[in-house]
């Protein structure tokens, strides 16, 4: 099965739980693992609260108020992309910019490490930041797709 789908959200908090109910609703309705969702969801929140909160560019425009949003199922792997069009991580491409333990910041990023099998954290055409994270797929053994 394949399935793609692109949001374009404007950075509000609001767009976040909105981004990641959309993205539970498809993992469901493809069949896949609850468990294997909810790590990919918590690490997609993680992800689109840093472009809400990070993701502005230098010039006030409309390219600096929104992020998007890109899911990829395909076959056993589900592939997540967010772009914003913030100042991007310092050096990259390369490893997240590393966090203390006890800074307020930084702990998302290790955390979309953590759920994830892959992560890539670079800049977009734009110039502003993208992390894009995959993971292999496990299924449910109904998938709701055959039950509807």
């Amino acid at each position: 099965m394949s399935i793609w789908w692109s949001l374009h959200l404007r950075r509000e908090a609001a767009s976040v739980p909105l981004a990641r109910r959309l993205f539970l609703g498809t993992m469901e309705t493809a069949g896949v693992d609850p468990d294997v969702s909810y790590e990919l969801s918590v690490a997609l929140t993680e992800a689109c609260a840093n472009a809400v909160e990070h993701g502005g560019g230098p010039a006030a425009g409309r390219a600096s108020e929104a992020y998007r949003v890109t899911a990829f199922l395909d076959g056993e792997t589900c592939r997540i992309e967010v772009a914003d069009a913030g100042p991007g991580f310092p050096g990259t491409p390369a490893p997240a910019p590393a966090a203390r333990p006890d800074a307020e910041s930084g702990r998302g990023l290790r955390l979309i490490e953590e759920l994830s099998d892959h992560v890539q954290f670079g800049r977009s055409g734009r110039g502003g930041a993208v992390v894009s994270f995959d993971k292999i797929l496990k299924w449910k053994d109904s998938p709701s797709l055959l039950m509807a």
